[in-house]
């Protein structure tokens, strides 16, 4: 049985936040050692409540990796059934959750390219495993096309939009050395007992 482990998650200002990250050779896309990272990082992100995307600077490894979870799509599934306009307009919805909480799926994306986005842009509140207790709203392309490697080493595109796409915009700003703090307005910082 593989071995999981749970990896620290390192903060701003650590370095590796701001290097711009590295390629992985083609030829070890597929290796045990890439696999093994990936793993981790699932396994590091499904121990993290707050967090649906992850890149491997975050975990102190510079190389153009990163996962998103699947619960991104359920997020913007909630949105697209109006769940916060539900939950004003009836109050006994108020403590209910808009889609159960499971075991998700994790995306890997090795190599990513960004092939397209749309003009139009979007302001979002976003946070950041990296910079804890900060949040600020960001502009991002509301569709984004990316190119990338899976796991296994296969070539794939994704179509992403709306909270998906923004989550793979803020981790492919992570391979660029780049965190939302530089790019958000509106900084706030929350002590850690009210979140």
């Amino acid at each position: 049985m593989e071995e999981k482990n749970i990896l620290a998650i390192v903060k701003n200002p650590n370095r590796t936040l701001r290097a711009r990250a590295e390629h992985v050779p083609v030829s070890e896309i597929g290796s045990p050692k890439i696999r093994r990272l990936i793993r981790d990082m699932k396994t590091t992100l499904a121990a993290t409540p707050d967090g649906v995307g992850l890149a491997a600077p975050q975990i102190g490894k510079s190389l153009a990796v990163f996962i998103v979870s699947e619960e991104a799509e359920e997020i913007d599934r909630a949105e697209k059934q109006g769940w916060e306009r539900r939950k004003r307009e009836n109050p006994a919805l108020k403590n209910e959750q808009p889609y159960e909480k499971r075991p998700w799926k994790y995306y890997a994306f090795i190599n990513p390219i960004v092939k397209n986005t749309s003009r139009k842009k979007l302001d979002g509140h976003e946070g950041c495993l990296s910079v804890p207790g900060t949040f600020g709203a960001v502009a991002r392309h509301e569709k984004i096309t990316v190119a990338a490697y899976d796991e296994q080493g296969k070539k794939f595109a994704r179509n992403a939009s709306r909270f998906f796409a923004r989550v793979v915009q803020h981790e492919l700003d992570h391979l660029d050395g780049v965190l939302f703090i530089d790019k958000a307005k509106d900084l706030m910082e929350i002590p850690e007992k009210q979140k």
